[in-house]
């Protein structure tokens, strides 16, 4: 039998360790690991927990067989529920659980190393494969199918916003060009074309096709809207005490995460008020003080650490109805969550300059 404990190392394990076990020293703690991978981090909260069940969900049904199997292996089975689903589908695995309220959510955003090391699912630009990057193989849309039918400006919108990539607008150009002689349809195709359209002399370090592949990666999944959706769901399902952390590896996630926390972290008045409404004030306690990032020893070891961002917060107490309302809106329409945001930022700066000119 495989020894899955080879093929994996969790990033920043005891960090994140030690974040959980609180929330779930009693009996009864439940815990949800939206993106089970191996379950690498899941059976250490476990073994660390020995009065808590998991739930562990994931789109990936191997990646969640493979899990159950290591569950077993770790003779942990009896405590954790494997579930076949995207993560922004929490509220609904929670119900058919019969669940309302867990005491820990976590996430690590990255690729599992069963996504990057299997060679035909085309995640890695290390080997030539099928353009392909779906975490879920039922789904319809690839990598590939994005590169033949989407056009120049959707093209140049993925690369910039998903990967920072500052020669989106030529290699889309050189896409769309090439595509009409022949279709894209491997990794060494694409690495090969953004190696002829990226000079050089600007070329960040490593492969110069890794943003790209992050772009398509993200926009193939809808990963940012599916965290953006999730992260409320969480919260709104948390119990008094309990804890959301999570693990992300580029900027725009790791905004998401950051953001959303926000919510819950600032006092939800405004600056001139003399006394501040009990119900106004922070629902949330951050754990991590920021961003807690890989130190270099781990890096050395486990270089797909490098970029981890782990960021954790604790409900302190029952989150107000309007920020539950506010909460259940933004799990339904991710995408408006930023204009929400900012309504709710200029309400507050109008309610100071009122108040400034009384």
């Amino acid at each position: 039998m495989t020894d899955l404990t080879t093929i994996h190392q969790p990033v920043l394990l005891q960090d994140c360790v030690d974040l959980m076990a609180p929330a779930l020293d009693h009996e009864g703690a439940i815990a949800v690991d939206c993106t089970l991978g191996i379950a690498g981090h899941s059976t250490a909260f476990l073994k660390s927990s020995p009065k808590a069940r998991l739930i562990g969900i994931d789109r990936d049904s191997e990646a969640l067989a493979l899990a159950t199997k290591r569950m077993e292996q770790e003779g942990l089975a009896d405590r954790f529920i494997p579930v076949h689903a995207a993560f922004d589908e929490l509220e609904r695995v929670l119900e058919d659980q019969g669940v309302e309220r867990v005491d820990a959510v976590f996430m690590d955003l990255g690729l599992s190393s069963l996504q990057i090391d299997e060679t035909d699912r085309g995640f890695s630009y290390s080997h030539d494969a099928p353009l392909d990057m779906r975490m879920d193989v039922s789904q319809e849309l690839t990598a590939q199918r994005i590169l033949a039918t989407y056009d120049a400006p959707q093209l140049v919108r993925i690369f910039r916003e998903y990967g920072e990539e500052r020669f989106a607008r030529q290699i889309a150009r050189a896409i769309v060009m090439d595509r009409e002689k022949e279709p894209l349809t491997t990794t060494g195709q694409l690495n090969a074309l953004v190696e002829r359209v990226v000079p050089k002399a600007h070329r960040p370090a490593g492969n110069p096709a890794k943003r790209v592949f992050q772009a398509l990666r993200i926009e193939v999944n809808g990963e940012l809207a599916k965290l953006a959706s999730t992260l409320p769901q969480a919260a709104n399902h948390l119990n008094v005490g309990g804890r959301l952390v999570v693990e992300s590896y580029h900027s725009l996630e790791d905004k998401t995460v950051k953001t959303f926390m926000a919510n819950g972290l600032k006092i939800d008045a405004p600056a001139d008020l003399p006394i501040i409404p009990p119900d106004a004030q922070p629902f949330f306690r951050e754990l991590t003080r920021g961003a807690v990032k890989a130190d270099e020893e781990e890096i050395s070891s486990n270089p797909r650490s490098a970029s981890v961002r782990l960021r954790a917060v604790e409900l302190t107490r029952p989150i107000p109805n309007r920020w539950r309302s506010r909460f259940e809106h933004m799990a339904q329409d991710p995408t408006g969550a930023d204009d929400a945001k900012q309504h709710h930022i200029k309400r507050n700066n109008t309610n100071r300059n009122n108040s400034r000119r009384h």
